[in-house]
């Protein structure tokens, strides 16, 4: 079957090319996107259409072959049902709504065994970063968001099971502390005062003063929502506390967090492209923790296996195999000359995605 539609993500990027010649793979990919269907061309798979679109590229049966023979699939990545995300956000609204409630660390702690149980199902050491949203609206989406990719960057990081499980409440209250921000503050889409912003800075101090009178919570839980914005260099807040002071759950959350705020679209900033917050995030060095931005980048999957990309010499180009060392810088093959670039290795060093 030849796909006669090209197939997009939210942000635009072509995951399936018009005219792509349908593998089990492809198929398999959309029924996890949840497509229902697409529209296939009808007649001579060599038939040309009258409107095709001059983008558009035919992959040649002898391409084609070698992707499929090429082709190494992604790491295991954390997947949650449909059920899965709405008991989630049900549970985090609940969570944000009402922090004194007898069931709040009840309530965070079956959302993190639901988090917890998407992980180990799949194995999971990765996360496609493209696929985390969760709900449209932005705290309940951003917590879990922060709270599975601190999970798995803390998986390979090499947190044992429980730290890992800890570090998974401590992701998804990160930001609880905003629950205390009036709204006209918190979702204001113009620039913030200086009073508002010192306002806006205090969130990680009343969320750690939501929570330290939980006792069933760990020290490591409470002090990962306190500092989650402190910095290596010692000018983050709410303390501006040095390196050794920052608790390492207040670390990892850190990277996410910047990561998955980098990437939303805010009433008051555009979303930056993954590739981008990918590279902001390797540039602050000073402010992250080395080691932590290091296993965040091994654990994020950027371009998924099966991703049509655009090359810097102009052709378009299929992912066949990431690299964890390597995360913008995966193996294709040129559609149209099914050529097989290793972008991680020095020949192709000038090739980028664009």
């Amino acid at each position: 079957m030849v796909i006669d539609q090209a197939i997009v993500d939210r942000a635009g990027r072509i995951l399936i090319s018009r005219n792509t010649v349908l593998d089990a793979y492809h198929i398999m990919s959309l029924i996890k996107m949840g497509i229902p269907g697409v529209y296939i061309r009808e007649g001579e798979e060599d038939e040309e259409p009258d409107d095709q679109n001059p983008g558009d590229i035919v992959i040649a049966p002898a391409v084609q072959k070698e992707i499929d023979k090429r082709t190494v699939q992604d790491r295991s990545k954390v997947n949650l049902s449909e059920s899965v995300k709405a008991r989630v956000a049900e549970g985090i609204q609940y969570l944000y709504n009402d922090t004194v409630s007898e069931g709040f660390t009840s309530t965070t702690r079956s959302i993190t065994d639901d988090l917890m149980k998407a992980i180990s199902d799949n194995d999971a050491i990765a996360v496609d970063i493209s696929t985390l949203k969760i709900s449209d609206e932005y705290t309940f989406k951003h917590s879990v968001d922060v709270a599975t990719m601190a999970m798995i960057v803390g998986k390979k990081h090499g947190l044992n099971k429980q730290e890992v499980y800890e570090l998974g409440i401590s992701g998804l209250l990160h930001d609880v502390g905003k629950s205390k921000i009036p709204n006209e503050v918190l979702n204001k889409a113009g620039k913030l005062t200086d009073e508002e912003f010192s306002m806006m800075k205090q969130h990680s101090l009343f969320g750690y003063q939501i929570l330290k009178e939980k006792e069933d919570l760990s020290n490591s839980i409470k002090l990962g929502v306190l500092q989650h914005h402190e910095k290596m260099n010692s000018k983050g807040y709410p303390m501006g506390v040095p390196s050794e002071k920052i608790n390492l759950f207040a670390r990892i959350i850190s990277v996410a967090d910047i990561y998955d705020a980098l990437v939303t679209e805010r009433p008051y900033k555009k979303p930056f492209s993954p590739r981008d917050a990918v590279e902001m995030i390797m540039s602050l060095t000073e402010e992250l923790d080395i080691d932590v931005m290091k296993s965040f980048l091994e654990s994020v999957i950027l371009y998924p296996v099966g991703t049509d990309v655009e090359l810097s010499t102009g052709e378009r180009a299929r992912v066949i195999e990431n690299n964890s060392k390597y995360v913008l810088r995966p193996k294709v093959i040129g559609l149209k000359s099914g050529k097989t670039y290793d972008l991680s290795q020095i020949e192709n060093a000038s090739i980028i995605i664009l």
